[in-house]
C-alpha cells in the first residue's frame, strides 16, 4: 500500500504544477510562485498571515529562521524588512525549498539560505525564529521538531510560534514551558482562530 503524500515529505510524489499567485509580502502585494505537494500550495495560509501581521519587527541583522518555511512566505518577509541579515529557510521538503530560491529570485533578495535541516551549521544560533510549524505530522514528531530548535536560539532571542487553537495550541504552550525550563514562555496573542506563542531564551 502506498503511503500518502503530504506537504512534509521530504520529495512529493506528486507532479510540481507550478502557479503564480499574488500575496502580501512585507507590506507590499507581489507574485510569488508556489506549487502542488508543498503547504497551502494555492494562497498565503490564514495562520501564516496571522504570525506576520502579529510579531514584532525582526532584528535587522543577525541569523534569522523561517522553520517550516514551504514556498517562502516568511522567509522573504524576514528577508525584505532585515536586507542585513541572513535568513535560514528550512523545510525537509525539496520541492518547497526549490521554491522559496525561485521566489528569493523573483523579488531580488539575495540573503535567504534554503536548506534542509541537516545543512544548517551546528554552531548557528539564531537571533529569532518565526515558524508556522507543521502541527499534522504529529505530537511526537512535532516535540522532537522544536526540542531540536528552540534551543538554538541566541541568549534573550524569541521563538514566534502560530498555532491553531483547535490543532492543540494551548496544550502545546504548556508543553512548551514545561519542556524548556528557563525560558520565558507566554500566549503572546490571540487572532481568529490561532495563538501565537512566544518562546525568549534566557539571557
Amino acid at each position: 500500500m502506498s503511503v500518502p503524500d503530504h506537504y512534509f515529505s521530504p520529495d512529493p510524489a506528486a507532479p510540481s504544477s507550478i502557479r503564480t499567485i499574488r500575496v502580501p509580502i512585507a507590506g507590499e502585494e507581489r507574485e510569488m510562485v508556489t506549487a502542488t505537494g508543498v503547504f497551502s500550495g494555492d494562497r498565503l495560509d490564514v495562520g501564516t498571515a496571522v504570525l506576520l501581521d502579529a510579531v514584532p519587527a525582526p532584528p535587522e541583522a543577525g541569523e534569522l529562521l523561517d522553520l517550516g518555511c514551504g514556498w517562502g512566505p516568511i522567509a522573504t518577509t524576514l528577508a525584505l524588512r532585515s536586507p542585513a541579515a541572513r535568513v535560514w529557510a528550512v523545510d525537509v521538503n525539496a520541492r518547497a525549498l526549490s521554491l522559496v530560491e525561485r521566489n528569493a529570485e523573483l523579488l531580488s533578495i539575495s540573503n535567504i539560505t534554503a536548506a534542509s535541516p541537516e545543512l544548517v551549521p551546528e554552531d548557528v544560533r539564531f537571533d529569532v525564529i518565526w515558524s508556522n510549524p507543521p502541527i499534522r505530522i504529529g505530537k511526537a514528531e512535532l516535540h522532537a521538531l522544536l526540542e531540536r530548535w528552540i534551543p538554538r536560539l541566541a541568549p534573550g532571542a524569541t521563538a514566534w510560534l502560530v498555532v491553531q487553537k483547535h490543532l492543540g495550541a494551548d496544550s502545546l504552550l504548556r508543553w512548551l514551558a514545561e519542556r524548556f525550563e528557563g525560558f520565558d514562555v507566554e500566549r503572546a496573542d490571540s487572532r481568529k482562530t490561532y495563538r501565537i506563542i512566544a518562546v525568549t531564551a534566557p539571557d
